[in-house]
């Protein structure tokens, strides 16, 4: 079963983007405009990216090959 972590790799930030990408299979920034976008269209962004930054724990090595 696939499971959702923070990206070590394609991080800008806390890797939340880079993880949904990976997690999702689309290229990470196609989830970085799509999250700028709700941020501007519905202003609650930044607090999601930042309960995600929390919540959604750090990518180890054996997680990466799972």
């Amino acid at each position: 079963m696939k499971k959702l972590y923070k990206s070590s790799s394609q991080k800008m930030i806390a890797g939340v983007c880079g993880g949904l990408a990976e997690y999702i299979g689309i290229e990470v920034t196609i989830v970085r405009l799509i999250w700028v976008a709700a941020t501007l269209f519905f202003g609650s962004g930044i607090l999601l990216y930042i309960l995600a930054a929390i919540i959604i724990p750090k990518a180890t090595p054996e997680s990466e090959w799972e």
